[in-house]
């Protein structure tokens, strides 16, 4: 299913038989005020690692650490894409990703759940790991759309890999909404994941199952192929990588 460099994602044309929901189209008017930015060094991964502990500290999954930053060895890997979604220039939310393969396995979920990946990973399968989503907690009741629309760099990556599934290590809390919206499913037995002391779910969405009818349920996660680029595709040597890139789901027809 390899969808990398089509103009559409190959879903596109399944879903034009009937507008987007009312809950879409909101998704997809906040779309319109935003941009992603990569944010790998600099100010930008400082304002990222700060909004990752208001976050999880205000929701008291985390312990109060002097520095009010959260960051560990795994945004330094060359498999890390760290994200920043900005509105009207301020920093709103934020996610991490992994692209795991047989040749770059390191991500958060490998040091709690390593055992049942490794030899999928060497058979040739590979995966993206969204982490260290972070909402910004005066913005998370206002603005409810705003996971979606940081989640949807995770279905851009899945395409723009052709990764065999999104991974996923979850609290218990939030089960039902990956099953509801990735068709993600349970692995295994839940597990502790430091630093955090709850038990953590691995929940898996195929790609070669799900990804056509989450496109087509919600056609926000459209992307062409021009943004999956943009977002995942390395730099030439002596070139910047694009600074702000626009979300491009307004294109697509089930989408207007």
């Amino acid at each position: 299913m390899d969808m990398r460099e089509s103009g559409r994602p190959a879903a596109a044309s399944a879903a034009r038989s009937q507008p987007p929901s009312l809950f879409a189209r909101n998704v997809l008017d906040l779309l319109e005020r935003v941009e992603y930015r990569r944010c790998e060094s600099g100010e930008d991964f400082e304002a990222i690692s700060r909004l990752r502990y208001k976050a999880f500290h205000s929701h008291g999954l985390l312990d109060t650490i002097v520095e009010q930053k959260l960051a560990d060895h795994l945004d330094e890997v060359p498999n890390c894409y760290c994200f920043g979604v900005f509105m009207e220039g301020e920093l709103v939310s934020t996610v991490r990703l992994h692209h795991l393969s047989r040749e770059t396995p390191e991500a958060p979920i490998m040091t709690v759940f390593g055992d049942r990946l490794l030899l999928r990973l060497a058979r040739g399968e590979t995966f993206i790991d969204p982490s260290r989503l972070a909402v910004d907690p005066q913005l998370s009741s206002t603005h409810r759309a705003l996971p979606y629309v940081t989640l949807r760099l995770a279905v851009i990556a899945n395409t723009f890999f052709n990764a065999t599934s999104c991974i996923s290590m979850i609290r218990e809390e939030h089960t039902a909404f990956y099953h509801r919206i990735f068709g993600s499913v349970q692995v295994g037995e839940p597990r502790i994941y430091p630093p955090f002391t709850m038990p953590i779910f691995f929940y898996e969405s195929l790609c070669e199952q799900n990804m056509a009818p989450t496109l087509q349920r919600y056609p926000f996660f459209h992307s062409t192929a021009l943004e999956r680029r943009m977002l995942f595709a390395k730099a030439p040597t002596g070139e910047l990588a694009p600074l702000t890139i626009l979300p491009t789901a307004k294109y697509f027809p089930e989408a207007a």
